[in-house]
């Protein structure tokens, strides 16, 4: 729950805890008891991390929904090798990769 504050027009400022639901709404004074308006006399309250730890958040935040990668050239094998990919050289000079990606065309 957020803290907000209030003037006491007796005791002055003071600090209260309430749901947002009830923001706007007067509270009683924590010394007197009298009921006081909810008041604005200092900036919200943001952030005091370390400015390395915050930005370690951000990229945490930002790569937390992306999928994971197994290697950074494809995918590994069954027992954490890469496939073999040798070339597939033909009798007029030009070579393919079967294994690697059939569905791509030879350069």
């Amino acid at each position: 729950m957020p803290v907000y504050e209030y003037e006491c027009e007796d005791c002055g400022i003071f600090q209260s805890i309430a749901p947002m639901s009830a923001s706007a709404d007067p509270c009683s004074c924590t010394e007197c008891g009298k009921i006081s308006p909810r008041v604005i006399h200092s900036v919200p309250f943001v952030s005091t991390l370390d400015p390395g730890v915050r930005r370690a958040h951000g990229v945490n935040e930002r790569s937390s929904d992306g999928p994971k990668k197994l290697s950074s050239h494809g995918p590994l094998g069954e027992n954490g090798a890469k496939p073999n990919r040798k070339a597939l050289h033909r009798p007029d000079g030009s070579k393919s990769f079967p294994s690697a990606r059939p569905w791509m065309l030879s350069h």
